[in-house]
Formats: C-alpha cells, structure tokens, sequence
C-alpha cells in the first residue's frame, strides 16, 4: 500500500510535467505553422522542436516512477 501523500506527489509531478509540455507545445506549433506557411524546407526542423519538450513528460514519468517505488 502506497501513503496518499507519496501518491499526489507522483501525481503532480507527472501532471505538472504535462501541462508545461503542453503550453510549450502549443506556442512551438503555431510558430512552426508559421515558418511551414513560408518555407516548406523548414518542417523537419520544426518537427524537432514540437518533439523536444516531450523529454518534459517522460522526466516526469520517471520522477513520479522513483517517488511510488523507491520511497514507500
């Protein structure tokens, strides 16, 4: 049985972790829209950059792994 204090701590760190990705997300994707509207060549670059703050999510993922399983 995991205490619910080590529970929301596993849960705000990987919740707090998704909404950065997502505000990160959602102001890279327009940019990129944008420099894709005037030059095509760019969408490689562009798909980089949307792919980056996801590290932000799988760090959470491993941060809140570490909290529900190492300290019980």
């Amino acid at each position: 049985m995991v205490d619910p204090a080590i529970a929301i701590g596993a849960g705000i760190a990987f919740g707090l972790g998704a909404v950065g990705t997502g505000l990160a997300q959602s102001k890279i994707g327009a940019a990129g829209i944008g420099a894709l509207a005037e030059k095509e060549e760019l969408f490689g670059l562009a798909l980089v950059f949307l792919a980056i703050p996801e590290t932000l999510v799988i760090l959470g993922f491993v941060v809140a792994a570490i909290i529900l399983f190492v300290l019980k």
